[in-house]
């Protein structure tokens, strides 16, 4: 199991110490750091700095909203960064939520995800092999474009540019049985919201037919401390909100996720909670059980404990979200 630095989106403004821990990160032989947007700092610019200052770790994006580029777009972003490293690119792509897609974004979220998933990857494939100029007859992302409100002049293209490599690895990331099967077939990897390796049957259908050398790169909060609780308070913070405000009341992919993981009822508790105004209750209202799966919190034995759960499941990849130095050393020493 290799590990990754999850380094996420800014906040307020830049965070300082994101190409610090990167390039610590690299010296601790960590095999990868990926960024990620959501409506503020976008992905890729944060990763090409990341990647002007460091020289071998693998640089990702989980990940980067489709709703924010067309898919050609993407693709440029893509085997631009890859060139300018090296080919250390790993695409990672999010539909999002209604939420986001449409109050962010101005556009419609789209009424048949899996289409225009598919779609939107096979865009991005035909850009990087190169093998031809563009052209997919799609629901959402034609090309050339022949909706009724164009001109009709619209040609296919290739890229002026050569990819430095045809295969340029893609992930997704999925939460929906289907759309994670969907990913199994059409992505080189999943990079799932939240995993716990003591629950792999929530997955075991949706990953049987993943092909030799998927990847499978959960995200995961570490923190080594003495107070388990305490440690915990972050990651209930991120849960209160992705549960409680990431979606709409009726379609919110995130409680549904946590609800599937045998939460329900705390699920919806929070969302309840969190849309009424009450955000600090909605936050203590996470069970800590939940947040302690799905992260690595507490002393240096209790973590190295856990971590052969997660060694023993289909993890390939595991993605720390954690701004902390002697964490990032002591992961790298018990893994």
């Amino acid at each position: 199991m290799r590990l990754g630095l999850a380094l996420g989106y800014w906040g307020r403004g830049p965070s300082a110490d994101h190409v610090s821990l990167a390039q610590e990160a690299e010296r601790l032989g960590y095999d990868s750091v990926w960024t990620a947007e959501s409506w503020g700092s976008d992905a890729f610019t944060p990763l090409t700095w990341i990647a002007a200052r460091t020289s071998r770790i693998k640089l990702g994006t989980a990940v980067a909203q489709m709703a924010a580029r067309s898919p050609t777009t993407t693709a440029m972003h893509a085997l631009t960064l890859d060139h300018l490293s090296g080919g250390r690119m790993m695409l990672g792509l999010g539909l999002s939520g209604p939420q986001v897609v449409e109050g962010w974004y101005g556009r419609p979220f789209p009424k048949s995800p899996l289409t225009a998933t598919r779609e939107y990857v096979d865009v991005v494939r035909q850009v990087f092999r190169r093998e031809g100029p563009v052209e997919l007859d799609g629901r959402f992302h034609s090309h050339p474009y022949r909706g009724d409100d164009g001109t009709g002049l619209g040609k296919a293209l290739k890229p002026i540019t050569h990819p430095l490599r045809a295969e340029l690895p893609v992930l997704l990331g999925a939460e929906g049985p289907k759309n994670i099967a969907q990913t199994t077939r059409i992505a080189d990897g999943w990079l799932p919201l939240y995993w716990s390796p003591m629950r792999t049957e929530v997955y075991e259908a949706s990953l049987g037919g993943a092909p030799e050398g998927f990847l499978v790169a959960p995200m995961a909060r570490a923190k080594v401390c003495d107070d388990v609780a305490e440690g915990l308070l972050p990651v209930k913070a991120m849960l209160g909100f992705y549960i409680g405000g990431m979606g709409h009341a009726a379609r919110n992919f995130h409680a549904d996720l946590m609800a599937r993981m045998g939460f329900e009822e705390e699920a919806r508790r929070v969302q309840e909670l969190f849309l009424a105004g009450r955000r600090e209750e909605a936050v203590l209202a996470v069970p800590d059980a939940f947040a302690d799966e799905i992260s690595l919190i507490g002393p240096r034995e209790r973590i190295a404990e856990r971590l052969e759960l997660w060694r023993k499941g289909p993890v390939t990849d595991l993605l720390l979200l954690s701004p902390d130095p002697h964490t990032l050393r002591t992961l790298a020493d018990l893994n």
